[in-house]
């Protein structure tokens, strides 16, 4: 009897033994796993350091100034992450600018700049799974993107206006206000907290939290809680008339405009048609994604576009149906469902443009199909229009016209083709299953076929990707 419990504990002291051993190995072997740098972009093939790799962004808090005077925006963007390996060094998007200072961790961290790599170093490295919060103080003047082939030409980015700021950063452009990973496919939630003068306003993502004024400055909190690609993000800043409401179907919905633009504000009924677009694609494309919709509606002349930012489209004038439609569209495709390389892009514009053909046919005028079917009629097979492939456009051609235009032609006919209850149940499974992430073309073709229970390769085949007029704009 002793000598067997004595046997017992020697067989209980030697596994304690082992299992010591083993976790002592196991330590020295985690001790021993190197740690590396995250990659400097996410491989996007047309805009390689965009992005950074090693990490995921889950919240970017802005708590930022701005004096219109001066041009001058100061304050620390506090961005949490998590680290998707051991990480040596990690990079942040930022062009220009001034950095002051950077914490890991609330430890004062080295930092090193490269172009747009913001290179930062901490004493100690940063486990694979371990949350992280990083802190960057920063001022300047942003710069405004200019000449860019990639917008044909057109200023982009932080645009100075007279009372303020105008910022639509689409593809590549938030990296000239805040420090982020700058690439769709890593998605966070925003806070911004924005003080200006106190007679200036603020509109941003999401909900205003909060506004008040002290000492000749005024404070806006707005709250983005959904996860939004950086390029959707927005401060907009000037002398906003603010129009507050519901859509018919209860939607909260927000609306500042230039007061320099009552009449046409007015005129075009953007607060109301704002409202009745976001509901009639809820109906078609499945739930409204976010917490609120509205609009900005700024006095820009030399802004020669619109923007789909998330929750309230940025438009440099008082937009009408078309506009409004086909940037509300992409609340569901670009915003809520977003590309993951930016060859996708059709995925984004195509769909919006036949949205904005969807609606003129609620509307009582013509249908998609006679529409793009005129479109494609018009235009000759020898034109350059043709000579694209959509699917994967090239960087410096990704805004064309036929990326718009054709990509809208080929949901028309791909509607034409499988019938009105497949292309929607398809666009309202697309939508469900990619809500708040990325998705691909392949991705799409394969949902359309597996819908329809039809083999469609060549149809998309000679739609997307041959540099040639389609023979049929039903086929093939």
């Amino acid at each position: 009897m002793l000598r067997r419990l004595s046997r017992i504990a020697c067989a209980v002291a030697c596994s304690g033994i082992v299992v010591a051993a083993l976790a002592a190995a196991t330590s020295a072997a985690s001790a021993a796993a190197p740690f590396t740098p995250g990659a400097s972009g996410v491989g996007d093939p047309y805009f390689p350091l965009e992005g950074n790799g090693g990490y995921d962004v889950g919240h970017y808090n802005l708590d930022l100034s701005y004096d219109p005077a001066t041009h001058q925006l100061s304050g620390a963007a506090h961005i949490t992450a998590r680290a998707k390996q051991d990480l040596s060094r990690f990079d942040l998007d930022l062009s220009g600018l001034t950095v002051r200072s950077v914490t890991v961790n609330s430890v004062l961290a080295t930092f090193a700049r490269d172009g747009q790599e913001l290179q930062i170093t901490r004493r100690t490295g940063l486990r694979r799974g371990s949350a992280f919060d990083v802190a960057v103080r920063y001022d300047g003047s942003p710069e405004t993107i200019t000449g860019s082939p990639i917008v044909f030409g057109a200023d982009y980015g932080w645009q100075y206006t007279p009372d303020g700021a105008f910022v639509g950063d689409e593809p590549n452009a938030a990296r000239t206000w805040f420090p982020s990973n700058d690439h769709p496919t890593d998605k966070a939630t925003f806070t911004f907290r924005i003080t200006v003068p106190q007679d200036r306003q603020v509109m941003a993502n999401g909900d205003l939290v909060s506004w008040k004024s002290k000492a000749g400055k005024s404070t806006y909190v707005w709250d983005e809680t959904s996860p939004m690609a950086t390029y959707l993000a927005t401060i907009d800043i000037g002398k906003w008339t603010f129009q507050h409401g519901t859509t018919p179907a209860g939607i909260p919905e927000t609306m500042g405009y230039d007061p320099d633009l009552t009449g046409d504000v007015a005129t075009a009924g953007i607060f109301a048609l704002s409202g009745e677009v976001t509901d009639f694609w809820a109906k078609e494309f499945g739930p409204y994604p976010f917490t609120s919709t509205g609009a900005i509606v700024d006095n820009v002349p030399n802004v020669g576009f619109s923007l789909e930012t998330q929750t309230r489209p940025l438009y440099g004038f008082a937009a009408g149906p078309g506009t409004v439609s086909h940037e509300l569209a992409h609340q569901w495709f670009g915003d809520s469902v977003s590309v993951a390389t930016w060859r996708d892009i059709w995925l984004n514009e195509g769909f919006a443009t036949f949205c904005g053909s969807l609606w003129t046919e609620h509307t009582g005028g013509a249908s998609t199909y006679a529409s793009f079917l005129a479109r494609y009629n018009q235009i000759p097979a020898t034109s350059s229009f043709w000579n694209q492939s959509i699917a994967d456009p090239q960087r410096d051609t990704m805004f064309s016209s036929a990326v718009y235009n054709r990509g809208g032609m080929t949901l028309a006919a791909l509607r034409h083709r499988i019938g009105d209850y497949d292309v929607f149940r398809m666009l309202n499974r697309w939508t469900a299953q990619h809500r708040f992430g990325n998705a691909t073309t392949t991705q799409f073709v394969a949902l359309a076929e597996k819908v329809s229970g039809e083999d469609l390769g060549a149809f998309f085949d000679t739609w997307l990707w041959q540099k040639t007029k389609p023979t049929s704009f039903d086929g093939p």
